[in-house]
């Protein structure tokens, strides 16, 4: 938002329901596939920004996978409403990252997640008796068991698995119809490399940038601690029309052949 105002643009920061410093009123919350507030963001913010303004939009982690369900559902009917895209450290396949992210040494992030979602979702389950199993959510210490006790029963999904699979963005890709980057690093702790889409799997419209370094939304550069200026740099760059960036970190290809030089 700095590099944005620096250019002189005008920006907004969506929050997703609940992590705007207030209750929300109604019982539900955000997830990983959840399109349909995205399309009521960009919708919104299209009406205010007025007419022939371009808008460009970025979605980070979570955010980016919701962004990128968004852009494949709407297909050609994004282009109404955004001019380019990007995804940042997208969880494109929610079933690995998930599994991802409840083992080794990840377990110490998943932990600090639950240290701010379980507190929410009790109180939601006490503003809405019968929505959630009060019981088990004094019990959750995986991901996993969050997604089963909370955000799947919120959003009318079966269960974790059936979540997973079906809010994952990776399926949509091969949709999008507007000029939209995905950004993944190939060390992200959270995202298995494999997991990553292939050329073959997104549509001529997305432009595939898998750089060795970089971890989860960080593409910090320099010596320790690093620099943080390269990823608004390349985002920018993109929203310019820029097909790659210009130092030479990222690539427009499957497997990026360098990368930021310091994971974050």
């Amino acid at each position: 938002m700095a590099a944005v105002a620096r250019r002189r643009w005008r920006g907004v920061v969506p929050h997703f329901r609940g992590c705007g410093g207030k209750p929300n009123r109604l019982p539900r919350a955000y997830h990983s596939g959840d399109h349909e507030e995205v399309g009521a963001m960009l919708a919104a913010v299209r009406e205010r920004a007025g007419p022939g303004a371009p808008l460009h939009v970025v979605g980070v982690s979570l955010g980016g996978s919701a962004l990128l369900n968004w852009l494949g559902r709407a297909g050609a009917g994004a282009g109404s409403i955004v001019a380019r895209a990007a995804a940042v450290s997208a969880p494109l396949d929610l079933m690995a990252a998930g599994r991802s992210i409840d083992r080794g040494s990840n377990r110490i992030y998943a932990w600090h997640f639950l240290r701010t979602l379980a507190p929410k979702a009790r109180a939601m389950a006490s503003r809405f008796p019968g929505r959630l199993d009060a019981s088990r959510l004094s019990r959750l210490t995986t991901m996993w068991a969050f997604d089963d006790a909370v955000t799947a029963p919120l959003h009318g999904f079966g269960g974790t698995d059936d979540y997973w699979t079906r809010a994952s963005s990776k399926p949509w890709l091969a949709r999008i119809a507007v000029p939209t980057l995905v950004l993944n690093a190939r060390n992200d702790p959270f995202i298995p490399a494999a997991s990553l889409a292939r050329t073959a799997e997104v549509s001529p419209q997305v432009l595939l940038e898998q750089p060795e370094h970089g971890g989860h939304a960080g593409f910090a550069t320099g010596p320790f601690p690093g620099r943080l200026d390269w990823l608004p740099r390349r985002l920018l760059a993109w929203f310019d029309g820029a097909p790659r960036d210009e130092g030479g970190h990222g690539a427009s290809s499957e497997i990026a052949p360098g990368g930021p030089g310091t994971s974050a």
